[in-house]
């Protein structure tokens, strides 16, 4: 059986209520991948993205549902290319009741993007947002990886982790998929963002504890089957940062 191209011009469903809704960027390395998670009366958007993918990302979310429809916006943490977009993105959807879920260290610096929508501090409720159907999003505590309110978030209905940062990857030779090399690129990004293997290490440790069907990055690529056990013992063991200076 054939390699299946995927057409990046629009929204992909990775699961059936889950959406990538990025720009695959041909002429940088560095790719962008926010997600939307549909559920029965929630929307949620991941990593909305940065004020020039903005237009991309925004047609694949109308595309994909009605913007209105989205009720939280997840900021794993603060960079521009994660959530600089974030103060157009909350006009669009137009809610008064829309919640921006992010860790405190976090809230404390997207506040400067001039947003109007209340924050929902995941270390404040015990790093776990409820769905109206009940379903579960927890957040675990990934500082310094690499900001110093930076989350990652569990799905416990498809046991999706989304990871930011985390498992990124730069590459010119990108793919919504992890394909052979994956490991090259996600060593060259977190050698260049994270700060040293000690506490990436222990994050490792953290998530080895999940049932994690799949990662999906903001950067780099998807990973799912032995590709999961094989980035977490890659990372695990990978100076970076401090470690090379």
């Amino acid at each position: 059986m054939g390699k299946i191209t995927l057409d990046y011009n629009n929204a992909i469903a990775v699961l059936r209520d889950i959406f990538w809704i990025g720009f695959y960027d041909q002429e940088s390395s560095l790719h962008c991948n926010p997600y939307l998670l549909i559920d029965d009366e929630d929307v949620v958007l991941i990593d909305p993205g940065s004020i020039p993918h903005f237009p991309i990302v925004m047609r694949k979310i109308i595309d994909t549902i009605n913007p209105a429809e989205i009720t939280a916006i997840v900021a794993s943490h603060q960079d521009p290319d994660v959530c600089g977009g974030l103060a157009v993105v909350e006009d669009v959807i137009g809610r008064k009741d829309l919640k921006i879920i992010a860790h405190s260290n976090t809230i404390r610096l997207i506040r400067h993007y001039g947003l109007s929508s209340d924050y929902y501090a995941v270390d404040k409720n015990d790093y776990k947002y409820l769905l109206k159907s009940g379903r579960v999003l927890e957040f675990l505590y990934t500082p310094y990886l690499h900001s110093p309110g930076a989350i990652v978030t569990y799905d416990h209905k498809t046991h999706s982790l989304f990871t930011s940062d985390i498992f990124g990857a730069v590459s010119q030779n990108w793919s919504l998929y992890a394909e052979d090399n994956f490991l090259d690129a996600m060593s060259a990004f977190h050698q260049l963002y994270m700060p040293g293997n000690d506490v990436l290490r222990k994050c490792m440790e953290k998530f080895e504890k999940l049932n994690i069907a799949r990662i999906l990055p903001q950067h780099g690529s998807i990973l799912e089957g032995e590709n999961i056990r094989l980035a977490i013992d890659h990372l695990k063991a990978l100076p970076c940062g401090n470690d090379l200076l």
